[in-house]
C-alpha cells in the first residue's frame, strides 16, 4: 500500500475545550489508500499540502454518510471543532456544507505551507487564534444542551434536553438546522454510532448502546460507515480513518 500512515493527535488546552474537540495531522497519505471519512459529528478545518506543494485550506460541514475523499493532498492538519465554535468562533452557519465543505482563503488564521511541518507549532499557532476569537459570553442554554448530548452519547430524548435546559423543542431543531443543516435526532443518531466504534473496533458487533435490536444496529453502521459491523472491525487497509484515532485520546 505505500508508506505506513504517520497520524497524531492532540487534545485542546481546557480553556478551549468548549469549542475545539482535538488536532490531528496526516502524512503519507495518498488516493492510493483508498480511505473512508465517517461522520463525527465535528466540523473539521483541514489544512493540506497539495501535489504541488501548495498550502489549501478547506471548512467540511457536519457528515451524515460516509465520505471517500479524492483530494490531491499528501499531508495535512486539521483542528476538529465542535458545534458550538460554529456560532461563536466561526460566525457563519455550515447548513450549507453539510456532507461537503468550502474552499476558506489560502493564508486563512495566518498560517503557511511551512506550519504544517511543525505539528505541536501549528496547534500551538491555531490554539492562539481560537483564543482570540473566544466570546465575552455564550448562551448557557446552548452550552448546557451540547454538553448534555455528548455526555449522553446521543441517548437523550429532545424531550428531556428541552426540560433541562428551558428551551422549547421547536426552537432546539430550528437551531440544529439553520446552524448545521441537520434535526437534533440525526446529530444524535451520528454521535451514538460514534460511541459504538470503540467496541466495534475491540470486535464486539453487537449493540452496546440503545439500539432497538441488532438488525437497526447493523442498518445504523451500515448507513452512517458505508459497511456492516463485521466489515468495519476488519478494516481492511487501515481504510477508515478515524480508527486511527483509538488508544491515542
Amino acid at each position: 500500500m505505500g508508506n505506513i500512515l504517520d497520524f497524531k493527535l492532540v487534545q485542546p488546552e481546557k480553556s478551549i475545550k468548549d469549542f475545539v474537540y482535538c488536532f490531528s495531522s496526516l502524512q503519507n497519505f495518498s488516493n492510493d489508500h483508498q480511505a473512508v471519512i465517517i461522520p463525527n459529528g465535528r466540523i473539521d478545518l483541514i489544512y493540506s499540502k497539495t501535489n504541488n506543494n501548495r498550502i489549501q485550506v478547506a471548512l467540511l460541514g457536519l457528515e451524515t454518510q460516509p465520505k471517500y475523499p479524492d483530494h490531491e493532498v499528501s499531508d495535512f492538519c486539521s483542528v476538529s471543532f465542535n458545534p458550538l465554535a460554529i456560532e461563536y468562533i466561526f460566525g457563519f452557519p455550515v447548513a450549507d456544507i453539510i456532507n461537503s465543505g468550502k474552499l476558506m482563503p489560502d493564508d486563512f488564521w495566518g498560517l503557511r505551507i511551512e506550519d504544517l511541518d511543525h505539528f505541536d507549532a501549528f496547534c500551538d499557532t491555531i490554539t492562539m487564534k481560537i483564543t482570540a476569537l473566544l466570546p465575552e459570553a455564550v448562551d448557557m442554554r446552548k452550552r448546557r444542551l451540547f454538553e448534555l448530548v455528548f455526555t449522553s452519547y446521543g441517548e437523550i430524548s429532545i424531550t428531556e434536553l428541552s426540560e433541562k435546559i428551558s428551551w422549547s423543542p421547536r426552537q432546539i431543531n430550528r437551531y440544529f438546522n439553520q446552524q448545521f443543516g441537520l434535526p437534533l435526532k440525526a446529530y444524535c443518531k451520528i454521535l451514538r454510532f460514534q460511541a459504538s466504534l470503540s467496541h466495534i473496533r475491540d470486535g464486539t458487533l453487537y449493540p452496546q448502546r440503545n439500539f432497538t435490536d441488532q438488525s437497526h444496529f447493523i442498518k445504523e453502521v451500515k448507513r452512517l460507515s458505508g459497511v456492516s459491523p463485521k466489515e468495519l472491525y476488519k478494516n481492511k487497509n487501515d481504510r477508515f480513518l478515524q480508527f486511527l484515532v483509538y488508544g491515542q485520546r
